[in-house]
């Protein structure tokens, strides 16, 4: 064994030293004074840190003395940390006054006590309580201390030490296998104090179906004082600048008060140029939450999965087509600003926002069925019908009344003359599982209500089941195909990209001069005659 590798069991020595550098873990060299030797002699104490393995620490605590020889342990500094030391004839004990369990036996030679830490029988052996505890965290898999404390204290298992596990520093291998986000605390007091103050902004899409409106984005605004919300739909992403301005005005004249910050993610739609003139002209403050991080906008994200949650179960439970999302979007947003409890103040968003206790007596269920009464638009003759079937969507944003889809037209319409019939037909339907025989019960029971009471014959006059006027399973703007806007002879037929592009193909177009610009070529005569023959 070097020299250099024993640790000599000195009663004399008031502190762990050792004159060699590299023994140290991530020293930091720092003058802290001199220690005095038995001639009287001094050493300077050039730094302070630990021995040992990075991942087990076996001496802490150690002065880094310059010129010293030999590594000197501390019996008195090994008492403090809770050890006993055992001196014997021909070795020595260090173990835990508790459990008198032996750490460490040091041998005797030429009547002194050396140490060899370097023995893999030593390894632990000169750590405190503290750092035992810590041991078996990582002899335990990293079992959280928490865990390892009610192990202990309910006497759970056989051979683990009566220790107190403390979480007073940072395990490298927890952070790299275990480290999660932070959670984001629900706030107590409310950040702003009047409405306006701060508006959150997200933008949720695209979405797989077009709405009725050709819409496939949908602008969330919610006011942070009050929690009211508004729900704008875009067509694409880029409107979302001109939707906003236009709301921010409407909003700022209406309520005779000033926009004073918004909050938004980094998104495109957010971050350009004519967000920031507008901010800057209006002097509004635009915030952003950091990359990655949607839990600093989490209002209006909480809010978006609310509001999709709330459209997927209406959508469902009315059996209408997708393209009806929008409608059902904006009519749970309607709600949710009426119903909802802004939570701290107690009130509702409406409440908060307009100042007055909202109503909600007018509230009908999305999707049912509703006669909407013919108020002029077409002339009637004395015995035709008055209604027109139609399927209520939503409530006016700017007028009292109700939106409803028109099934014969095909069109959204708003009606204030509006009877609604909400109970859910669903529950009448005959089930699509029925079998032939129950489909001829059915026929049979419309054949007893007749007065004439005769067979018919099934292969020429078969029975629908199925109502006539289903809505469209896909939406679709029609083109305008009027003859103004035709491109062309109507007689020459449709010219597709594949027609001209094969025409191009085999034809040759020859020129006189050699043309150095497309101007150049579309000037010559021939050319341009060619392509028109």
């Amino acid at each position: 064994m070097e020299n250099m590798q024993l640790w000599y069991l000195d009663s004399g020595c008031s502190k762990h030293m050792t004159g060699d550098k590299y023994k140290f873990v991530n020293i930091i060299l720092k003058q802290e004074g001199h220690v005095t030797y038995g001639d009287n002699n001094k050493g300077r104490i050039l730094g302070r840190s630990s021995i040992g393995d990075k991942s087990i620490l076996l001496i802490h605590d150690v002065l880094y003395v310059e010129g010293l020889k030999h590594n000197l342990l501390s019996i008195s500094q090994l008492c403090d940390k809770g050890y006993q030391v055992i001196f014997k004839s021909n070795s020595c004990e260090i173990c835990f006054p508790n459990s008198k369990e032996v750490m460490l036996i040091g041998k005797r030679i030429n009547n002194v006590y050396l140490l060899d830490i370097s023995s893999p029988c030593s390894i632990g052996c000169l750590l405190s309580k503290h750092d035992e505890s810590w041991l078996w965290h990582r002899r335990l898999t990293h079992i959280h201390m928490n865990h390892l404390n009610k192990i202990i204290s309910k006497d759970l298992v056989i051979g683990l030490p009566k220790l107190k596990f403390e979480k007073d520093h940072i395990c490298e291998g927890c952070q790299k296998g275990k480290q999660v986000k932070n959670s984001f605390k629900l706030k107590n007091v409310v950040s702003s104090s009047r409405p306006l103050e701060l508006l959150y902004m997200d933008l949720f899409g695209p979405s797989r179906t077009m709405s009725l409106g050709g819409n496939y984005y949908a602008l969330v605004i919610m006011d942070d004082f009050s929690r009211y919300t508004w729900t704008l739909f875009l067509e694409s992403k880029s409107d979302a600048f001109s939707v906003f301005k236009k709301l921010a005005r409407g909003l700022q004249n209406t309520r005779n008060n000033s926009i004073g910050s918004i909050r938004s993610d980094h998104g495109g739609e957010f971050q350009n140029d004519k967000f920031s003139k507008f901010c800057e002209k209006t002097r509004i403050l635009h915030n952003f939450s950091t990359p990655r991080i949607p839990q600093q906008n989490d209002a209006v994200e909480r809010k978006n999965r609310s509001l999709e949650e709330l459209a997927r179960t209406m959508l469902s439970e009315s059996s209408l087509p997708k393209y009806f999302w929008a409608d059902i979007v904006s009519t749970s947003c309607y709600v949710m600003n009426r119903v909802v409890i802004r939570s701290i103040l107690n009130k509702t968003p409406y409440e908060l926002f307009n100042e007055r206790k909202s109503n909600i007596s007018h509230l009908k269920v999305f999707g049912c069925r509703c006669f909407v009464l013919n108020n002029g638009k077409e002339n009637l003759g004395k015995f035709d019908e008055k209604v027109d079937n139609g399927i209520f969507i939503g409530y006016s944003s700017n007028s009292y009344a109700y939106r409803v889809y028109n099934k014969r037209l095909m069109i959204v319409e708003e009606f204030v003359y509006v009877v609604f019939d909400e109970v859910d037909h669903n529950v009448l339907k005959p089930s699509k599982n029925n079998t032939e025989e129950d489909e001829q019960n059915i026929i049979m029971q419309k054949l007893d209500c007749c007065p004439e009471k005769q067979p018919i014959d099934s292969s020429k006059q078969p029975v629908e089941i199925l109502q006539q006027d289903e809505l469209p399973k896909e939406w679709r703007i029609p083109r305008d195909l009027s003859v103004e806007n035709i491109i062309g002879q109507i007689n020459e037929g449709v010219s597709t990209h594949s027609s001209i592009s094969n025409f191009c193909r085999h034809t040759a177009f020859v020129s006189q001069v050699e043309p150095k610009s497309i101007e150049e070529a579309l000037k010559d005569e021939k050319w341009v005659n060619a392509m028109k023959s």
